[in-house]
């Protein structure tokens, strides 16, 4: 696939407003509610969220395959890996 060229999101969590460790543990909630393969957009805060969300799905297995600047949030996209955990 073309790097520039993302795929559409599966379903989007708008984590915004929610403090550490809940978002972590919301979005990987519903990562584990979705296909293997799947594609879930996640909204998170600057700071501490968008510091250690992403980090935490990585070691927990997960593909994190963009992080966008908002301005005045980030977008994360993640897949939930097309192989069982």
């Amino acid at each position: 696939m073309n790097s520039s060229q993302l795929s559409t999101p599966d379903a989007q969590l708008d984590l915004r407003g929610t403090p550490c460790p809940i978002n972590f543990v919301r979005t990987k909630l519903c990562l584990e509610k979705m296909l293997p393969g799947c594609l879930l957009e996640v909204w998170l805060d600057s700071g501490e969220p968008i510091e250690q969300v992403p980090d935490s799905l990585i070691m927990a297995g997960y593909q994190v395959e963009q992080i966008t600047d908002c301005m005045e949030y980030f977008s994360l996209l993640v897949r939930r890996p097309a192989t069982a955990q």
